[in-house]
């Protein structure tokens, strides 16, 4: 089995909501180890919310403010990936762009052979491209590498038919299509990723990270969350 996992950079940064937070990598890194030691292959992508958000400045070139983004999400995954190291696994970093020795560039064989090798494959940099998120990003390389599913660590529970912060009658799903995404605009992932996975049949399991053992059981299936459907 194959799965690709995004977390989100705010998530990495626990309560300090930037940079990084050691014991919540360690505890995401002890998770991965458990699927992995089981025989999952484990792709991850990282966003880079934890350092920039191009989007909130309106100084700066949207080029240029989507470049920073994409390199906040190599330091992310340079980070992570050290972590997951000193735990006792493998990993690569790979990226659509040249970062010298510090990543590997990304291609479906390359990917393929660090997971017959059972690496953790982190892909970094996004689609390499303005204009598209990670979470383009993340449905593009789960296409690509033919991963069974995603996962998406999320800061809530699961998908909702409204803001739960704002509406305490906000109703989870626990199953929904990707086309009642896409009709009711949730939000799951980005329009464009969305329209990506429907039109690829790419599912996903959306969960909150904090949960205890989250990870495991969201691929495992036995989670409290949200399964989106795509076929």
């Amino acid at each position: 089995m194959r799965i690709l996992l995004k977390l989100s950079g705010e998530a990495l940064a626990g309560d300090k909501k930037t940079g990084f937070d050691e014991e919540t990598v360690r505890k995401v890194a002890l998770q991965v180890k458990q699927l992995v030691d089981d025989g999952t292959q484990v792709g991850i992508v990282i966003g880079g919310g934890n350092f920039w958000r191009g989007r909130s400045s309106e100084a700066i070139d949207r080029v240029k403010a989507d470049q920073i983004g994409m390199l906040a999400t190599v330091m992310n995954c340079i980070y992570v990936s050290e972590i997951f190291r000193s735990e006792g696994m493998m990993t690569s970093i790979l990226t659509p762009f040249e970062c010298g020795s510090f990543t590997k560039l990304f291609s479906k064989d390359r990917a393929n052979k660090y997971f017959s090798k059972n690496m953790v494959v982190f892909f970094a940099g996004g689609t390499g491209h303005p204009y598209f998120s990670t979470d383009t990003g993340v449905v593009l390389r789960a296409i690509e590498v033919e991963a069974d599913y995603m996962l998406l660590a999320k800061a809530i529970d699961g998908v909702y038919d409204s803001d739960p912060a704002k509406n305490p009658d906000a109703k989870r799903y626990d199953v929904i299509s990707i086309d009642d995404v896409i009709k009711e605009n949730l939000q799951v992932v980005d329009m464009t990723a969305s329209i990506l996975a429907r039109d690829n049949k790419m599912p996903m399991r959306v969960f909150a990270l904090q949960e205890e053992n989250s990870i495991v059981k969201a691929a495992t299936g036995k989670f409290n969350g949200t399964t989106v459907t795509a076929d």
